[in-house]
C-alpha cells in the first residue's frame, strides 16, 4: 500500500515538473500577460453592444465567435457575462455563439495547447471552435426564432453601455503593444539556440516598455499588471493541482487503459470524446494535460479525431455549467444546445481525424 502511495506521488511530481520545466517559462508566462492586457485595454462594450437580434448576422456572429480571445480565459468568466447578454436582448444565436467560443478560444488556451499537444491540432482548435460557434449559433437562432421576436420589443428600451472617451494616444499603439507581446511569446516557444533568442526577447520587451512608459497612464499600467495577476491567481494554482493529480491517476490508469475507446480516428471514438468532454468539468488549461497524459495523446495512445473532439467540447460545456444556463435561457434551449455542442465537436474531430490520418 505504501508503495503503491510513493509511486502515485512520485509520478505526479514527476509529471508536474516536466510540465513546469517545459511549458512555463516560455509559454503560460508570455500568456498571461497577454490575456491580462486585453482584459485590462480592450473596450468590452466596443464588442457586446453588436450581438442584438437586428444586429447584421456578419457583424454579430462574427464577433461573438472570436470574443473569447478579447472577453475572458475561462467559462466561469462567459456565464454571468452570458447571462447580461441574454437578459438585456443579445439575440440568442449570438448569444450561443459567444457562450460556446468564449472558453473554447481563449488565448491561453490556444497558446497553450499549440505549445504541449502540437501546432496542428491548436490550429485545428482554434479553427473549428470559430466555425463551430458560428453553426451552433445560426442553428440555434433558427429553432428559437421566437425569442428573437420577442427580445426585439425591448430592445428600446435596452440601457446603453456608456460612451469611452476618445483616446488622446495614437490608434497605432495598442496594437503595435501586442506585437511586441506576441512577438516574445512566439520566441520564447520558437525552437531556436538561447543566444539568438534572448536578444531578440530582449529588444521586444525594451518596446513594451517604451511603449508602457510614453503611451500609457499609470491607472493603465496597474490595471494591466492587476489583471495579469487574478488571471494568474485563479488558473495557475488550479493547473499545478490537477496536473498533478493527472500524473498520480496515470500512475494507476495508464494510457493504455483509454487506447481502446480513443485510439482511433472512428466516428465512435469522437462521439464519446465529445461526450465524456461535455459531462466532465476541467478547469481552464487543465484539458490539455488531460488529453496529453491521461488519455495519452503525448505518447499516441490516443488519436487525433478523439482528442480535438474533446478540446472542442470539454472547455465549453460541463454538467455544472449546463445546469447554471438552464436556469438562464431554459431546460429545451440548453438540451438542445448540449446536443449540438456534442454532435459538432464528434463530426469536427473526426473530420480532423481523417484529414490528418
Amino acid at each position: 500500500m505504501i508503495d503503491l502511495i510513493t509511486g502515485s506521488l512520485l509520478m505526479g511530481w514527476t509529471t508536474l515538473v516536466e510540465y513546469l520545466a517545459e511549458h512555463v517559462v516560455t509559454c503560460l508566462i508570455p500568456a498571461f500577460f497577454i490575456a491580462g492586457g486585453i482584459a485590462a485595454l480592450i473596450q468590452k462594450e466596443a464588442i457586446l453592444k453588436y450581438f442584438s437580434p437586428d444586429a447584421k448576422k456578419s457583424v454579430a456572429y462574427g464577433l461573438a465567435s472570436v470574443s473569447g480571445t478579447v472577453l475572458a480565459v475561462c467559462s466561469c468568466t462567459i456565464l454571468p457575462m452570458f447571462a447580461g447578454l441574454f437578459k438585456r436582448g443579445s439575440g440568442i444565436g449570438p448569444a450561443t455563439t459567444f457562450l460556446y467560443a468564449g472558453p473554447a478560444i481563449n488565448i491561453l488556451a490556444i497558446v497553450y495547447t499549440a505549445k504541449v499537444l502540437g501546432f496542428d491540432l491548436g490550429l485545428a482548435r482554434a479553427i473549428f471552435a470559430i466555425i463551430l460557434a458560428i453553426v451552433i449559433g445560426l442553428i440555434m437562432a433558427v429553432l428559437f426564432s421566437s425569442h428573437d421576436a420577442e427580445t426585439k420589443k425591448k430592445m428600446a428600451a435596452m440601457p446603453q453601455a456608456p460612451a469611452g472617451q476618445q483616446a488622446e494616444r495614437p490608434r497605432w499603439v495598442i496594437p503595435l503593444f501586442f506585437i511586441f507581446l506576441i512577438g516574445i511569446l512566439i520566441t520564447g516557444t520558437a525552437q531556436i539556440d538561447w543566444m539568438i533568442k534572448f536578444p531578440i526577447i530582449y529588444a521586444l520587451t525594451l518596446g513594451v516598455a517604451y511603449i508602457l512608459i510614453y503611451f500609457f497612464e499609470r491607472d493603465e499600467v496597474t490595471e494591466w499588471g492587476w489583471e495579469t495577476w487574478d488571471l494568474t491567481k485563479k488558473i495557475f494554482p488550479i493547473l499545478l493541482i490537477g496536473t498533478f493529480a493527472l500524473g498520480m491517476l496515470a500512475f494507476f490508469l495508464p494510457p493504455e487503459t483509454f487506447q481502446p475507446f480513443f485510439g482511433t480516428n472512428s466516428i465512435e471514438s469522437t462521439l464519446l470524446a465529445s461526450f465524456i468532454g461535455t459531462i466532465l468539468y476541467m478547469p481552464t488549461l487543465l484539458e490539455v494535460p488531460v488529453i496529453g497524459t491521461t488519455f495519452g495523446y503525448t505518447s499516441g495512445m490516443m488519436a487525433q479525431g478523439p482528442a480535438l473532439a474533446l478540446l472542442l467540447s470539454g472547455p465549453s460545456v460541463s454538467l455544472p455549467s449546463l445546469l447554471v444556463i438552464s436556469r438562464i435561457m431554459g431546460m429545451k434551449k440548453t438540451l438542445v444546445y448540449a446536443v449540438l455542442v456534442i454532435i459538432f465537436s464528434a463530426l469536427a474531430g473526426f473530420a480532423y481525424g481523417l484529414i490528418m490520418g
